[in-house]
């Protein structure tokens, strides 16, 4: 079938992933700190996941969010790493039509998932520091798991769309994706057809769902900080705040990066492609990377059950020796 720009309409069987167009030379040196970022993430996320399901005492909300936030980290991470070290180190850049689409929405359920996730943690700092009486009511282990609930499935139900938006599409180009990764306007780009519908979907999923979540946490710790400025005691002051300390970093370093590259992509024409291409790995390796060492440094509880950890192992170790 010829088309009216006489371009050949196919099916994709395969996608070939480029990597960083314009660094293939240095491929090689760029997955060293990926793949150390990587395993960095595998140990950090499982430990901290480890930790807050074989204690008990850490079986309170704020901490099953953090169980949360680490799985979806490691369901984002394994779900992208692997292949892009493959495409890295052995050229290995071939991936099928199916697990490409697979891998894209995979991909950003995690980043929606994350979102929602942010948002609950928000709260819950809201009701422990403004209505701490209610906290125990309002909060229980089964408003947790409904919330968890609603987190997947506001994530699949937004994201669904995009699989049927993305095997509408003709395509007559190239299967040359410039990326290490199979994202969806990247594949969308490929088409022949006019996506004007893919590109105002993938607006309204930004400003919609990622936008209104950042309003949300920004009004709610506008509602934390007002509360705790108007403690009595600078001691309590301190210790609220120290509370909230550790989500702020985790949420500057997830919204940062996140609004950059989409205003990068749609507005900064004057920024070279590979430095928008490699903006678009580090957002996917740095926040599951720094996520739990976040957590573990600022969280006395959870530096303290490491510690732990690691003091066990290492009288074992030193015990069979």
């Amino acid at each position: 079938m010829m088309p009216d720009d006489n371009h050949t309409v196919f099916d994709p069987v395969t996608y070939i992933l480029n990597g960083i167009p314009g660094t293939e030379e240095s491929h090689f040196w760029i997955a060293i700190p990926f793949c150390f970022m990587y395993i960095v993430t595998l140990f950090g996320n499982s430990l901290l996941l480890f930790i807050i399901l074989t204690e008990r005492s850490l079986h309170e909300p704020m901490y099953l969010f953090v169980s949360m936030l680490a799985t979806v980290d490691l369901l984002l991470s394994t779900t992208t790493v692997p292949k892009m070290l493959a495409v890295f180190w052995f050229r290995a850049g071939e991936i099928s039509f199916a697990a490409c689409v697979t891998q894209m929405f995979f991909i950003h359920v995690s980043f929606i998932a994350e979102s929602a996730i942010l948002l609950a943690m928000a709260f819950d700092r809201y009701v422990a520091i403004c209505d701490p009486m209610r906290y125990t009511i309002m909060l229980t282990k089964s408003v947790i798991g409904k919330m968890g609930l609603a987190v997947v499935t506001r994530s699949f139900c937004i994201i669904f769309p995009l699989i049927f938006l993305v095997k509408q599409l003709k395509f007559c180009r190239t299967n040359l994706l410039p990326h290490t990764y199979c994202d969806y306007m990247a594949i969308a780009r490929l088409s022949c057809d006019d996506i004007t519908v893919n590109v105002w979907y993938g607006v309204a999923l930004a400003i919609l769902v990622i936008g209104l979540d950042a309003v949300l946490i920004s009004l709610s710790y506008g509602l934390i900080l007002r509360a705790v400025f108007r403690l009595p005691s600078k001691d309590t002051r301190l210790k609220a705040l120290r509370t909230c300390s550790s989500h702020l970093c985790v949420i500057l370093m997830f919204y940062t990066p996140a609004f950059f590259s989409f205003f990068a992509h749609r507005f900064g024409h004057i920024i070279p492609g590979y430095l928008l291409n490699l903006l678009a790995n580090l957002y996917i390796l740095i926040p599951p990377m720094l996520n739990p060492i976040v957590y573990g440094v600022t969280t006395k509880e959870i530096l303290k059950r490491v510690i732990n950890v690691f003091y066990r192992c290492c009288s074992r170790n030193s015990l069979l020796s």
